[in-house]
This record gives C-alpha cells, sequence and structure tokens, in this order.
C-alpha cells in the first residue's frame, strides 16, 4: 500500500468496485440500487459518476432485511 491510498473503512466515497468488495454486493446488483434509487442521500455524482457515500449507504443496509 502507497503512502496515498486509503483503506476502504477510512473512505468517505466509495466507487462501485470498492463498494462491492466492502459489502459484499455484487457490482450488478450496487448498480441496480442505484439506477432505482438515482437520488438517494448514500449517493454523490460527479457528473456521470457516482461514488456511494459509504457511512449512509451502511445506515440504509442496516435497515434493510433482504436486498
Amino acid at each position: 500500500m502507497s503512502d496515498y491510498e486509503i483503506p476502504y473503512w477510512k473512505k468517505y466515497t466509495l466507487s462501485i468496485e470498492e463498494a462491492a468488495a466492502y459489502f459484499r454486493i455484487g457490482e450488478n446488483k450496487l448498480r441496480s440500487l442505484i439506477n432505482e434509487n438515482k437520488n438517494a442521500d448514500y449517493l454523490l455524482w460527479n457528473g456521470n459518476r457516482v461514488q456511494i457515500k459509504r457511512v449512509k449507504f451502511e445506515q440504509y443496509v442496516d435497515q434493510l432485511e433482504v436486498i
């Protein structure tokens, strides 16, 4: 790990790939969740690229019984 790499559990936002690894949810499932909830408070849009706010998405997942 280089000096500039931040572990997933310390990042504020995660890419879809990072979120899939961190939450153990498939990338396709994450993409469908994003498409269904484009204005969710756990998403941060940078142009057409989405970032997932880690803590807010953790709170969202905690409320679910099935994903």
